[in-house]
């Protein structure tokens, strides 16, 4: 699907606190990379200086560093984010975009006060579902006052634009969902995974925080270990939880069929080796574990999350959503279906590589497209 590109081709700027690692971080240097090959000028301004990224901007994208990342609460947060208006400000006005592009809450609120009174568009971007932000009073205020004023606010789910249609009334929304990333990139650290020895494994990947559900996971295995003897648990990712979920597959005695080997760069070669996939968050935005594993030809447990996963998966076809979420009974019942069930697991695995076209790259950079089309003629 071509990628079809109306008019003269805007400036871009893109602001967010860092490159340091993260889903927004790297769909900001995707997209950046993508409109600076189209040969648009393109900068992305960060809080944080460069030491530290993850993520490698393509050589035509321009990059400022405002060096204004800190405190953003209190008395002393207010003049900081004064500050960061100001010199934000300063970068627009010498710059000159035509859009700005806020990567998350704060980011985009302050890309629309920075803006204000200027010819540039702004359009700002939730990158997490709003109920599951740990998001001050203060910035929820600010968001209330900032979002109505923006040419555009980009959700990445329709649960999310629909709370913030409730929520941060006013808002002209849209929704844009990250696309899959297929085949997988390989990074550092290369972490071999165990196969050929012709045991299956159920696998979740993501940070190892309570958000994540792993303790919920864990505890639905511990009553499917013993009907299902051919299948271990690998939970792939690094957190604060390690030592609560290593205590709690020790006194469930699975320590041997529950695997934790950490963070791994070749999350690809992982999902190539498991049998099922199974994401138990308590929250999501749109799961990109979720989308890569799917791609990767693994069909899907999920819980129900408000958002997320029931916009990924197709119900009975490429996978099954458990419901309500967070019922490790109903967790248990559904796995228990798929890994007893070969044919149906093969038969579902199989239709889940359509996320590879539904969630493609020029599909979704077809709707940004679009809404830069639009936003540019509404004279705002």
């Amino acid at each position: 699907m071509p990628v079809t590109d109306t008019g003269p081709a805007p400036r871009v700027l893109l602001f967010i606190h860092s490159l340091h690692g993260g889903g927004a971080e790297r769909v900001a240097a995707d997209l950046s990379a993508h409109w600076a090959g189209m040969g648009r000028e393109v900068m992305v301004v960060t809080q944080a200086s460069a030491e530290g990224d993850v993520y490698t901007l393509h050589p035509k994208v321009r990059r400022e560093v405002l060096h204004t990342a800190g405190e953003g609460g209190g008395l002393r947060g207010i003049w900081s984010n004064v500050q960061r208006v100001r010199a934000l400000r300063r970068v627009v006005k010498s710059f000159r975009p035509d859009i700005v592009l806020g990567m998350m809450t704060t980011a985009s609120v302050l890309s629309v006060l920075a803006c204000a009174g200027l010819s540039c568009r702004v359009i700002a971007t939730e990158h997490t579902h709003p109920p599951s932000q740990t998001l001050s009073g203060f910035w929820q205020r600010l968001r209330r006052l900032a979002y109505p004023r923006a040419a555009s606010v980009v959700a990445l789910t329709r649960g999310t634009a629909d709370w913030l249609a409730q929520h941060v009334p006013g808002s002209k929304l849209a929704v844009i969902p990250n696309p899959v990333h297929f085949p997988l990139p390989r990074a550092e650290p290369v972490l071999t995974p165990v196969s050929g020895d012709g045991r299956k494994r159920l696998l979740a990947v993501g940070r190892l925080h309570a958000d994540k559900g792993f303790d919920l996971l864990i505890q639905a295995y511990a009553k499917l270990a013993a009907s299902h003897p051919g299948w271990d648990l690998v939970i792939l990712g690094e957190g604060d939880e390690r030592r609560a979920l290593e205590a709690q597959a020790l006194e469930a005695g699975l320590a041997s069929r529950i695997f934790m080997p950490g963070r791994a760069g070749n999350v690809g070669d992982w999902y190539d080796s498991a049998d099922l996939y199974v994401l138990t968050s308590r929250f999501e935005g749109l799961s990109n574990t979720l989308l890569e594993s799917m791609a990767s030809g693994l069909a899907a447990v999920s819980f129900d999350c408000d958002t997320g996963p029931r916009e990924i998966i197709r119900e009975g076809v490429d996978g099954v959503l458990v419901r309500p979420n967070g019922d490790v009974p109903a967790l248990c019942k559904a796995l228990d279906a798929v890994m007893r069930n070969d044919a149906d697991r093969v038969r579902m695995a199989q239709a889940a590589t359509d996320v590879r076209d539904r969630f493609s790259a020029a599909r979704v950079l077809q709707k940004w497209q679009e809404l830069f089309d639009g936003v540019r003629g509404t004279g705002r």
